[in-house]
């Protein structure tokens, strides 16, 4: 005979984070020592700093593993001929990962709010995530590709992550953020297009016939489009 399902393990590292936002919002942040949040969680003062660097860092206990993953998504064999395609996956995967543990994540949300150092360490901790994709996107966009194009592209994508992410925090987990993601990357992508095809189109192409007249049309469009250092400036005097 089975019993009833048993709950899914959580390891140490997460146990310890959710007891003590637990602590932290039920009794304020400064007011909840190391001693507290060990004693609540069944674990030592040591095993809790083995865990966590300090106390300002117990909140965040899901940041390393899954900025780790996302570096191991985008090394994946195969990945860089769309980089772009690979940074935005990436980042659906990174949000998809979020998602999976929303009572964590949505209590987090509400001790950053009334604790400013925490959401600077929030920032600070989302910012990282984006040191893979701009590497991503400089190791495989094309060559010709402007040196600001990685970490615009980066920031770009990123900015349509945060704007989902924030909108489901701020509404208690009640919007479909994955939706929200894809709806902005894919008018990232549109509007990335359109600074291709403006790049492109301020050079022309264009085959004409040899012939004098075309010649001389030629040479009068080159005067036209000569720098302007090559006239003179007012007041400059033309004579030798």
């Amino acid at each position: 005979m089975t019993g009833a399902p048993q709950p899914e393990p959580v390891d140490t590292t997460t146990h310890i984070a959710r007891t003590a936002l637990g602590l932290f919002l039920e009794h304020g942040y400064e007011q909840v020592t190391v001693d507290a949040i060990a004693a609540a969680a069944g674990v030592s003062r040591r095993t809790v700093f083995r865990h966590f660097e300090s106390k300002d860092e117990i909140p965040f206990p899901d940041h390393a593993e899954r900025r780790e993953r996302a570096r191991v998504f985008l090394a994946e064999p195969g990945r860089g001929a769309d980089p772009v395609r690979d940074v935005i996956e990436a980042t659906e995967y990174t949000l998809a990962d979020f998602l999976s543990d929303p009572d964590l994540v949505l209590r987090r949300y509400r001790l950053t709010r009334v604790v400013p150092r925490l959401a600077e360490r929030e920032i600070l901790e989302h910012e990282r995530y984006l040191v893979y994709s701009r590497r991503h996107l400089r190791l495989h966009l094309p060559s010709g590709s402007r040196t600001f194009e990685p970490m615009a592209i980066a920031a770009l994508i990123d900015g349509m992550h945060r704007s989902a992410l924030g909108d489901w925090l701020r509404s208690g987990g009640a919007t479909d953020a994955m939706a929200d993601l894809r709806s902005g990357t894919r008018w990232a992508q549109r509007a990335l297009a359109a600074a291709t095809d403006d790049a492109v189109s301020t050079s022309l192409l264009a085959v004409v016939p040899n012939t004098p007249t075309a010649r001389r049309l030629l040479q009068d469009l080159v005067k036209l489009d000569a720098p302007e250092r090559s006239r003179p400036a007012a007041g400059d005097s033309v004579a030798g």
